[in-house]
């Protein structure tokens, strides 16, 4: 392994990005300030300076505070008493460093917790235990709570936790506990998460969240912290090769001297090394690595840093520069020569969408689809299905999609794309939709076919 490989490696294993979801009142940032708090990462005056606040709530925290006022940074979010934006916190223990994205519960913002979701590996999706209502087989969970478990999924990410929150209302009951356990397995089967770990819990008192808690004897599982300390969350296996979209072409001066082309962007899968023959989409051309310089440093840095380096990974941003002189432009995708399964040539597509805009999706309206580095005109060619968020299921008729509605929609695109499916590639697989009119970004998708 080289040096910059087991750099990279330690770098990802070493930090985890997590993301709260749930619905509204479940606990989410009051969860947030308790593992803040309980790790000591809360200086004295930020605790004072809560004490203080005006819209404090009565709280048994053993704080003293109301700790979900440590991530509500906007004033209307504490005038309120909800999250509204992300809200991003950073926190550490002696065994991992966090970033934690407290994502808004309320159905109208729904659009922030895709986003805070899409720069996660981890999501903790809270449920709060005194609104599960037990009368039904399964019991019956919250739609926004679905909703949530639902975007988690088609995001792809790796990890999922449920956290069973506010069991101090409800005695610690271990039955109740175990019928929400049901419920949840159930949710998890219906959408395609895999077999799911659940954590009863009370954020407010602390329990199973930093600290075991003596209230909850018949739970033999590890706490929050425990959980999040112990995830395996090195890069995962692409079922892709190298993929590195080309954002910018930097030139020198001018200067017949010092005749510098570099392509600048960010490997989103694979590696690339000096001397690898690599294929340049769509054009398909092939060409050779001359030089890489890390960090989009070109040869005009080198008295400054030494940047040059052999090889390059997963997430790095570079410079690459090619042996042979070929038409290279802003959009174009770099792939190894030998790649068995490149990806699809095309301007036909269908994906799954999360829409996001109080403008009901139009088939007679133009969008912009903006794929990795490109951003291409589109059409809507047809809804194929929605999903129905109450019962999991799709809809027997199809219709426009709605704020927060869930769908698989197919596209004609001006220009072909060069696409992997979101199954095999989570960067060169997704999108996101902006309508023409207003630039407003209208979905994020899921590319699931790809008409060759």
């Amino acid at each position: 392994m080289t040096t910059i490989q087991a750099h990279s490696e330690n770098s990802h294993q070493n930090v985890v990005r997590f993301i709260t979801a749930g619905s509204v009142d479940d606990g989410k940032s009051t969860l947030i300030g308790r593992l803040l708090y309980d790790t000591k990462s809360i200086l004295v005056d930020q605790l004072e300076s809560l004490s203080k606040t005006k819209h404090a709530r009565v709280t048994s925290s053993d704080a003293g505070v109301d700790l979900a006022l440590l991530t509500d940074g906007l004033e209307a979010e504490r005038e309120q008493g909800i999250t509204i934006d992300v809200a991003y916190r950073y926190f550490s223990t002696p065994k991992r460093k966090f970033i934690v994205a407290d994502a808004p519960g309320h159905e109208q913002y729904t659009r922030n917790l895709v986003t805070g979701a899409s720069q996660s590996d981890v999501a903790v999706i809270l449920v709060d235990a005194t609104r599960v209502d037990p009368s039904t087989t399964p019991a019956t969970l919250l739609a926004q709570t679905k909703r949530h478990a639902a975007i988690v999924h088609l995001l792809g990410l790796r990890h999922v936790v449920f956290a069973v929150n506010k069991m101090d209302l409800l005695n610690f009951d271990e039955a109740v506990f175990h019928a929400i356990k049901i419920a949840i397995e159930d949710l998890c089967n219906k959408i395609g998460l895999p077999e799911p770990t659940l954590i009863p819990m009370s954020a407010l008192l602390g329990a199973n969240v930093v600290t075991a808690s003596k209230e909850t004897p018949w739970y033999k599982g590890p706490t929050l912290l425990q959980w999040l300390e112990g995830l395996d969350t090195s890069p995962a296996s692409e079922k892709t090769g190298l993929r590195f979209p080309v954002q910018y072409v930097a030139r020198q001066d001018g200067s017949a001297s010092d005749d510098f082309r570099g392509y600048l962007g960010q490997i989103e899968s694979g590696s690339i090394r000096k001397g690898q023959k690599i294929k340049v989409l769509p054009e398909n051309r092939e060409a050779t690595v001359a030089k890489i310089y890390l960090n989009n440093r070109s040869n005009r840095d080198q008295h400054k840093a030494n940047n040059e380096v052999e090889s390059a990974q997963t997430g790095d941003a570079v410079a690459i520069s090619l042996a042979e002189d070929i038409d290279v432009s802003r959009g174009c995708l770099f792939i190894n020569a030998e790649d068995s399964t490149p990806p699809t040539l095309s301007k036909q597509i269908s994906a799954d969408l999360c829409w996001l805009d109080s403008e009901p999706l139009s088939l007679s309206r133009k969008y912009a689809l903006r794929h990795t580095t490109n951003t291409i005109g589109t059409k809507v060619k047809e809804i194929q299905q929605v999903l129905d968020v109450q019962t999991l299921s799709h809809a027997l008729e199809t219709h426009p999609l709605n704020t927060n509605e869930i769908g698989r929609v197919s596209f004609v695109i001006q220009k072909p794309i060069v696409a992997d499916l979101f199954s095999q590639s989570q960067r060169t697989g997704a999108f996101i939709l902006i309508d023409e009119a207003t630039n407003h970004t209208v979905a994020a998708g899921m590319i699931r076919e790809v008409t060759a």
